[in-house]
């Protein structure tokens, strides 16, 4: 079992509304997320924080939900707190910003296929785009157990430059692992692409 956790706590500050609900493709980030997730991993965890009353409807019943009661902290608290909410059972997790909208299902599958076939030493799988690194990043349950151990101050990428020697990086013909929209101008360059 492989769990797949999208993080979507964030004020969204520089966008001005939430980007959970930006519209891509005919869904909202969160929506799309949670489908293209939904057919490698399961179950599905939403990390909500900001805008939480207003993103819930859009992933009732499709995505399981937790809070992240201090979303000021960041990302790997939001991270944290999807973790917490891991089955016992789950053997990886795979993780997403929100922001990251357009990845392919055949990605997430690829990914999936490698990581299910990895060697013990395998702590990591990452796809990368005309060689550089993109979401989702597919991890063991061991690394589970050491983001939850880092502290408040600490950032995700301290764990995963750690395990570089012990990471797959998966090529894949999809920008869409690279796509980060943050602000207005990235979200306008990304539908004028579509368009």
């Amino acid at each position: 079992m492989i769990a797949g956790i999208i993080l979507a706590a964030g004020a969204s500050s520089r966008m001005g509304s939430p980007k959970a609900l930006l519209d891509y493709r005919g869904e909202t980030f969160a929506g799309r997320l949670v489908r293209v997730l939904s057919g490698a991993c399961d179950p599905v965890i939403v990390a909500l924080g900001y805008h939480a009353d207003a993103i819930r409807p859009v992933i009732e019943g499709v995505a399981r939900m937790v809070i992240n009661p201090a979303p000021e902290r960041g990302q790997l608290s939001s991270l944290q707190t999807a973790l917490a909410a891991l089955p016992p059972d789950a053997d990886g997790f795979a993780f997403i910003p929100v922001d990251s909208p357009a990845v392919e299902p055949a990605t997430v599958e690829r990914l999936r296929e490698v990581f299910l076939k990895r060697g013990s030493a395998t702590r990591f799988v990452i796809p990368r785009f005309q060689g550089k690194r993109g979401h989702p990043v597919f991890a063991t349950r061991a690394i589970a157990e050491e983001l939850l151990a880092l502290p408040a101050t600490a950032r995700t990428s301290d764990v995963v430059h750690r395990y570089v020697p012990a990471t797959v990086y998966v090529d894949v013909d999809d920008p869409g692992i690279l796509v980060d929209i943050d602000d207005p101008a990235a979200y306008r360059q990304v539908t004028e692409s579509q368009s």
